[in-house]
């Protein structure tokens, strides 16, 4: 895998020489006895990549099961560019172990063939919740895939954004089911805030553990975080984002919950809020707390940059804005 800086050169090549072969390269056909060569070599790889991983845990046990095997193989070469360049061999085990299980393989298989997804390309992003790649749909175009790990604890540290929330009741408190009902809010939020026109990534589809949603950057990388960035004009993004906290609140009733610039992108000129799975509605118990936390931090981003404004101001601002002009818009993802 491409690593660090190596990413740019190493994607833009990769998708010069992708785009070559689909415009120019036509395949020489193969003989019937080279495609038995090739259908043996590739189970082969298989079954020794598979022998690999039970000799290292019997955490992958399962993948010995014939239906399995089947499975894997219908998907291997469209997620090949999530781990590497080649077959086997170049599987990064770190990224393997953590994020592609079997129930991380099976929701993958489930939106290929429903025709959410063809490919799984590259990581452009990755966390102690969930690793997020640049992708495509069978029409060609990028989104992004963002799934959620189901191998380690992290989720019971954030279960204090999802009790309380009425939308997600009888919850249990098995990690997979954690981790199923955080995906399931991060795209009823995103549905939610999409629909009042703000600017989040637009939610395509979910599986289990896998969510498919808009795809925020360039073709090679996605868009810089807004703390890794300077702006000509922080003034008018201080507004944006203070309007964007006062719509969430007056119109959508949700609080993001982690609102800073680490989970803010800077795309075509704009800020462009993202990570909204903890985001609460205001019924929730934490609700105001969680407010006043990110105004807080959205007025410390806002002194950092020169802008001279205090608390509650900013407070006063988010509950008393004029929204007149903000209309609910017609969204075809079911909140």
């Amino acid at each position: 895998m491409a690593k660090g800086n190596d990413w740019d050169d190493e994607l833009g090549s990769n998708k010069r020489q992708r785009k070559r072969r689909r415009q120019h390269k036509q395949p020489r056909k193969q003989s019937s006895s080279e495609q038995g060569m090739d259908e043996d070599f590739a189970r082969n790889e298989q079954d020794h990549f598979l022998s690999n991983l039970e000799a290292k845990s019997g955490a992958f046990n399962w993948m010995k099961e014939d239906r399995y095997k089947r499975m894997f193989r219908d998907i291997e070469s469209n997620i090949q560019g999530a781990l590497g360049i080649g077959t086997y061999d170049w599987v990064d085990r770190r990224v393997f172990d953590q994020v592609f299980d079997r129930m991380t393989l099976m929701s993958l298989y489930k939106l290929m063939k429903a025709g959410t997804l063809d490919t799984l390309d590259f990581p452009i992003a990755r966390g102690k919740e969930a690793h997020v790649f640049h992708a495509t749909d069978i029409d060609g175009k990028v989104v992004a895939v963002k799934i959620f790990h189901t191998s380690n604890a992290v989720f019971k540290n954030l279960i204090q954004y999802i009790e309380g929330d009425r939308r997600f009741g009888g919850l249990r408190r098995r990690h997979r089911d954690l981790v199923d009902i955080w995906v399931r809010k991060e795209h009823r939020n995103l549905s939610r805030l999409s629909r009042w026109g703000l600017n989040v990534p637009r939610p395509i589809g979910i599986h289990k553990n896998v969510l498919v949603m808009e795809y925020i950057g360039t073709d090679v990388s996605a868009s810089p975080k807004l703390r890794e960035v300077k702006v000509d004009d922080p003034e008018s993004v201080f507004d944006d984002l203070l309007e964007f906290l006062a719509i969430c609140w007056q119109k959508a009733n949700l609080v993001h919950g982690d609102f800073s610039p680490y989970n803010i992108l800077w795309h075509d000129g704009r800020a462009m809020v993202i990570d909204v799975g903890q985001a609460v509605i205001q019924t929730h118990p934490k609700a105001q707390e969680f407010l006043v936390r990110d105004v807080t931090r959205l007025v410390e981003w806002g002194k950092k940059n020169g802008i001279k404004v205090e608390l509650a101001e900013a407070m006063f601002e988010v509950l008393n804005m004029n929204l007149d002009h903000v209309q609910q818009q017609t969204f075809s993802e079911e909140e």
